[in-house]
């Protein structure tokens, strides 16, 4: 088995790397993330989910609309995913590592960790 540690690893797209392709993000590291800017906060939870609140400055594309090929990232920014608990976003960021060849990171935990560690959310 390839070694998985490396983030720099090219073609990472078979079902065998989709784990290595996802860098999980507390909410203190994206917090502090936000705050540095560069970042493109993307909420793949359901439309009531989100009608609920959402993390400040988030993007809200759903899972079951999430295609990475529509995806502009030529404006540089780091693509952060997030979800309720971190399932979602790995699948999210699953897809988009395939479609890349780059890990994605996403909130480990979900909006759940992030409200758990006192992080702010907007109601919508």
């Amino acid at each position: 088995m390839a070694a998985t540690s490396d983030a720099a690893g090219a073609g990472a797209g078979s079902a065998a790397a989709f784990s290595a392709a996802m860098i999980d993000l507390s909410p203190a590291e994206l917090a502090a993330r936000m705050a540095a800017g560069n970042v493109r906060l993307i909420d793949v939870r359901t439309d009531a989910e989100v009608a609920e609140g959402a993390i400040p400055g988030a993007e809200h594309i759903a899972l079951d609309r999430f295609d990475p090929a529509k995806l502009d990232l030529s404006d540089g920014r780091e693509v952060v995913l997030y979800c309720r608990t971190g399932r979602r976003s790995a699948i999210a960021g699953e897809r988009l590592s395939a479609a890349t060849g780059k890990p994605v990171e996403h909130l480990a935990g979900g909006i759940v960790a992030w409200e758990q560690a006192q992080q702010p959310v907007t109601p919508r």
